[in-house]
């Protein structure tokens, strides 16, 4: 009995270990192909589910049914108008036929490693043929100008091609390059384009230089603008002191003759008023006309004289 067991044991082993070497599970994401002895054996098989093999001497290998990423290396490269650019390059690409893929590539490593001498290849031999603005414009518009100081910019170049088309060129050319390989390239982008750094210096240095024109021009216009408001403040300021001065002389010379007509108006009332208004006024020409140190001779007929005999 326990002979027997031990039989059924080792049978269920043997088959679990068949079925297990027999029997491979296809996902959604992956497709294979059948080896055997290194050699592919039968078609590709694309669709999941459970597939079969011949145990022990067939292997499966599997690849990648969905889209797979290409990042290239940023490469110096120059372009048709003789200007060094670093370029920096991404593409998807997909497994189409895991067969001919097995025959020529071996996995995605190989195939990672050709699309990088395809596509570099494409890369350089495309910026090469074109201008930098056609690189870096996809087409031709004329530039919105959102500030006054910038109306007199000159207008954009035009562009003969335009990256969108140079980016479908590529990839055009890739793919006829990749169609024996069992691959498909679905997508190439220009993911990043900037100078080499002496170039870039140079484009840096004419920024600024812009720049400090447009700031030039600001302060020009400000200094002229300031030297307007200046010169309208002297005008007004000697407008205004003009109008009053006149005024206050009008001011005085009323002033003055109101008191002149007073004076004549109290000097012809009385003999008494009219002696007042003489010593006043005398009065007012001595206060006026000398001072402590100040020496004088009068004589006796002097009106002066008079008034200062007839005060003590």
């Amino acid at each position: 009995m326990k002979s027997k067991n031990i039989i059924i044991i080792a049978i269920v082993a043997v088959v679990a270990l068949l079925g297990f070497n027999t029997i491979f599970i296809l996902s959604e994401t992956q497709q294979a192909i059948v080896t055997q002895f290194g050699k592919p054996v039968g078609g590709p098989r694309m669709e999941p589910g459970v597939n079969f093999k011949a145990p022990f001497i067939q292997k499966v290998q599997y690849f990648d049914k969905r889209y797979l990423k290409w990042d290239g290396d940023p490469n110096q490269v120059p372009t048709q108008d003789k200007k060094f650019i670093y370029v920096d390059t991404y593409a998807r690409w997909q497994i189409t036929d895991p067969l001919q893929f097995f025959i020529r590539l071996r996995d995605e490593r190989s195939g990672q490693s050709r699309l990088d001498d395809i596509l570099d290849g494409e890369t350089r031999n495309a910026v090469a043929s074109h201008e930098l603005l056609d690189l870096v414009r996809s087409s031709n518009r004329t530039p919105e100008v959102y500030e006054d100081y910038l109306e007199d910019m000159e207008e954009l170049e035009e562009i003969s091609v335009g990256r969108e088309e140079i980016e479908a060129l590529i990839l055009e050319r890739a793919n006829q390059r990749t169609a024996d390989l069992g691959i498909r390239i679905l997508d190439f982008r220009f993911k990043r384009m900037n100078y080499v750094d002496d170039v870039r210096r140079n484009v840096y240095d004419r920024m600024i230089s812009e720049r400090n024109r447009i700031a030039d021009q600001f302060r020009s216009e400000g200094q002229g603008e300031a030297r307007r408001i200046e010169g309208d403040k002297e005008r007004d300021l000697a407008q205004i002191k003009s109008e009053a001065f006149r005024e206050a002389e009008g001011i005085r010379g009323r002033a003055d003759g109101e008191a002149t007509s007073i004076y004549a108006s109290a000097y012809n009332r009385t003999a008494a008023s009219r002696e007042l208004y003489t010593f006043l006024r005398s009065m007012e020409a001595l206060e006026v006309s000398f001072d402590k140190e100040t020496s004088i001779i009068l004589t006796t007929d002097s009106e002066l004289y008079r008034f200062l005999k007839s005060s003590r």
